[in-house]
């Protein structure tokens, strides 16, 4: 299995000078606004991965 991925820009300032935290597993500090925040995948929605259909051309 692959290393686990990590965030590449602030969900507060957009900054990209992101290092993990110590305060545990998904946990990030931005050195930008200093703020620390914590990344958690949810799980798979039940609807799965939407398709798009191809659209039909409209006669005018």
């Amino acid at each position: 299995m692959s290393e686990r991925a990590a965030p590449f820009h602030c969900p507060y300032c957009g900054d990209e000078d992101l290092r993990p935290n110590e305060t545990g597993h998904g946990a990030w500090e931005c050195a930008a606004c200093n703020r620390a925040f914590q990344l958690k995948f949810l799980g798979l929605l039940s609807r799965g991965v939407a398709t798009s259909k191809p659209t039909e051309e409209k006669g005018i």
